[in-house]
């Protein structure tokens, strides 16, 4: 792969990971623009771990706090301290359960679809189909004005449901942050924590994909600078691409993104036909 359209995909990948646009579709799209028939899988792994690195130091503060509440809140537990409904009780504790419930349901539809994810990622005409799906689903959001639920109301069902969407969204063209955070709003949750759970449920799903990725690989596993420079493209423009989008949801402006899935779905259905 040349470097010009190594720094390109890193920089799709960057942007479209957090906006509510699908970066699996756009990269497709863009891999049959540069043709690429095939995806890299080491560079399609390395511009993950970009994206990766950018929602985690974007959230580091979030992350420590609620692995720090949730190892001491299991060692109080263990020491027979507190009760498990004390332990539910703790609004950060609750939020580390929630991503553990939402992740699994991700987690088994993920080792399910993973075996057919080629097929999948080599239509055009599929990621057509999808990001009209993506941009019904962002449109929708549009009438929800209500302040929505926190913590206290997020219930164990809520990040299963959410967990199954996000799953759902390893179809190249379902965006996983445009499709979980409207999902959270359906479900009546408040704006601003179901984006912060959003991002921080991706990060158990994009890591164990990556696992199986990497199980696959049986070449080196040293990057080339073109692939170094694309993964570097993608945390940097993902850094500024999820603070965008925070912003966005804050303000209840998902729905614009709608228009642009419909018409990059439309080209898509017209090349793929």
């Amino acid at each position: 792969m040349e470097t010009i359209h190594a720094i390109a995909l890193g920089a799709i990948q960057g942007l479209t990971e957090f906006l509510p646009v699908s970066s699996s579709g756009h990269l497709v799209l863009f891999q049959q623009l540069f043709g690429l028939k095939e995806a890299e899988l080491f560079f399609d792994i390395s511009v993950h771990m970009g994206t990766l690195g950018a929602v985690i130091i974007f959230f580091r503060k979030e992350i420590s706090s609620l692995l720090l509440s949730l190892f001491q809140a299991m060692k109080r537990l263990m020491r027979h301290e507190i009760t498990p409904a004390e332990v539910w009780a703790d609004a950060e504790v609750k939020l580390a359960l929630l991503i553990v419930l939402g992740s699994l349901p991700t987690a088994v539809i993920g080792l399910l679809f993973h075996q057919i994810s080629d097929q999948l990622f080599s239509s055009v005409f599929l990621v057509g189909i999808t990001l009209i799906v993506t941009g019904v689903l962002l449109w929708g959001t549009r009438r929800i004005y209500h302040h929505g639920r926190g913590i206290s109301g997020f219930t164990a069902p809520n990040a299963v449901a959410i967990g199954v969407v996000q799953g759902l969204a390893i179809l190249p063209g379902i965006s996983r942050s445009g499709s979980t955070i409207a999902a959270g709003l359906y479900l009546g949750l408040e704006k601003g924590m179901v984006a912060r759970f959003s991002f921080l449920l991706s990060i158990p799903a994009i890591i164990g994909a990556q696992i199986l990725s990497l199980r696959e690989m049986g070449s080196s596993l040293l990057p080339d600078p073109a692939t170094l420079m694309g993964t570097i493209t993608a945390f940097i423009v993902g850094y500024l691409s999820l603070a965008m989008l925070m912003h966005v949801v804050n303000r209840g402006r998902m729905y614009l993104f709608a228009p642009y899935c419909w018409m990059v779905g439309g080209i898509a259905l017209a090349v793929g036909w």
